[in-house]
């Protein structure tokens, strides 16, 4: 009787326990498959030994009854460039993930890539597998690496940095005043967050129109190609003469290019030509008493000013495209002006007091340019009516009210400004392109004299073939018949 019941009671338990398997709820059939919001997670190209931003997708379950993922893991295993957290759990190799009905749950990834000494670009790879009643299932990674010649808080001396490896640049690199900094054609360099290029003696980047010089910051996926404020920018010092940027792209700073610093005694002086300054979160283009010369540039989409010209100083610019729309990245509107020519800047002190600067502006003209954006007034003119305030628009596009007097000939000649006169940027907006749609009525109106000068434009395109140079630093070539 006693084995009966013990059986009994043995056939007792095999039951329990099969049916409190079953009250768990879990989905068992060995046709189980999981739904993925991606099936290939692609890091764009990040720099060897630095990680790269999270990504993320979802595993979605799409059944009435909740499922078990048994493992989810890296292939890899622990020998993987790749990291996983799964719901809050960090691991290359995580058990029992649970997924209620009709749910789902967050992986997120991230990268290294070690460098490998090479120059090209280098590709890893792995895959995560998902265990779920025996099926397996897997979604690619896919990582792009860069290896790069690393600049932490150096002093640079005399040097040139060349196309072979890019440049990645911590915290700063600073050019001693008896130095010169040249950078070759082709050549990249890329800035970490809070990183700049301080400049007390010399800079010649020279670049060319097939292999141009990039100052960029260090986040390459494709999320943060046009995001602002993503490194400091370059600051040439007072003192600082004879510099060169000619075919460059400085882009997604603080402030692209400042020319001069209030401190020092003196002035800089640059050149800049062919050149592209765009998506900076306060300016652009930000000199103070300081001696510029440039054309075929464009300077544009910044918070406040895309061309800041202060405390004097001696400008000329040809053939400049200064445009501004700036809203994409910020919930504040811009209030300021695109341009602002002054001869006075007033900084506040940490203890409240103002302390002012002036200087003589002995020049400051623009010729055969734009001056554009999205608000009324894209030019703010700063005169103490003390100091030297010489400036001079010729054959121009301004949008500034219609109020704006522009019939002193001292200052201006052939000047159309106004909404009416808006320059037809094909996509200033979202892809800030800011070359000439078809229609623009900017197209052939410069003068003549400043085309044969500066025959090419920035995509090296000829301004002598038609009737008139285009205004600004792109000439709109139509396509013929036929063609």
């Amino acid at each position: 009787m006693v084995r009966y019941l013990l059986q009994l009671l043995a056939v007792v338990a095999i039951v329990v326990s099969v049916y409190s398997c079953q009250d768990e709820g879990y989905m068992n059939s060995p046709d189980a498959q999981l739904q993925f919001s991606v099936d290939t997670i692609t890091f764009d190209t990040i720099f060897t030994t630095i990680g790269s931003t999270t990504q993320r997708f979802t595993v979605h379950n799409p059944y009435s009854e909740s499922v078990l993922i048994s493992r989810i893991r890296l292939s890899g295993g622990d020998f993987s460039s790749f990291r996983l957290n799964v719901n809050g759990e960090v691991g290359n190799e995580v058990y029992e993930t649970e997924v209620p009905p009709q749910d789902s749950i967050f992986v997120f990834v991230e990268v290294t890539i070690d460098p490998n000494g090479e120059n090209l670009p280098m590709v890893v790879q792995d895959s995560i597998e998902f265990t779920i009643n025996s099926n397996i299932q897997n979604i690619q990674l896919i990582a792009y690496g860069q290896d790069f010649k690393l600049i932490k808080g150096e002093t640079i001396k005399t040097t040139t940095w060349t196309s072979e490896k890019p440049y990645l640049v911590y915290d700063y690199a600073y050019v001693d005043s008896v130095s010169v900094l040249t950078i070759e054609p082709g050549t990249k360099v890329y800035f970490h967050k809070g990183a700049g290029l301080y400049v007390k003696g010399k800079i010649k980047a020279n670049g060319t129109f097939q292999e141009q010089i990039q100052f960029l910051p260090d986040r390459l996926e494709n999320s943060y190609k046009n995001v602002p404020d993503q490194w400091n920018g370059i600051v040439l010092f007072s003192g600082s003469h004879d510099n060169v940027f000619n075919f460059c792209t400085i882009k997604n700073a603080n402030i692209g290019l400042q020319v001069g610093t209030i401190e020092n005694e003196g002035f800089a002086s640059l050149k800049l030509t062919n050149s592209v300054i765009e998506n900076m979160a306060y300016a652009g283009l930000f000199a103070l008493k300081s001696k510029i010369y440039g054309y075929n540039d464009v300077i544009a989409n910044c918070g406040f000013y895309a061309v800041a010209l202060l405390v004097g100083g001696e400008y000329g610019f040809y053939h400049t495209t200064i445009a501004n729309y700036w809203g994409n990245y910020s919930s504040k509107a811009r209030s300021t002006s695109s341009l602002v020519i002054s001869h006075v800047l007033i900084i506040e002190g940490s203890n409240g007091e103002k302390t002012s600067y002036n200087g003589d502006l002995e020049k400051a003209n623009f010729r055969n340019s734009i001056i554009y954006g999205n608000n009324l007034q894209e030019i703010e003119l700063g005169n103490n009516n003390e100091n030297t305030f010489n400036f001079y628009f010729e054959n121009c596009i301004m949008q500034v009210a219609d109020t704006f007097n522009t019939s002193n000939s001292d200052h201006y000649k052939s000047i159309w400004k106004g909404v009416k006169f808006d320059p037809l940027f094909i996509d200033p907006y979202k892809e800030y392109n800011y070359q000439l749609d078809t229609l623009s009525p900017a197209k052939d109106i410069g003068k003549i004299v400043y085309g044969e000068q500066f025959p090419f434009d920035i995509l090296n395109n000829d301004r002598t073939e038609d009737k008139g140079p285009d205004l600004g630093a792109y000439e709109r070539i139509e396509k013929k018949n036929g063609n």
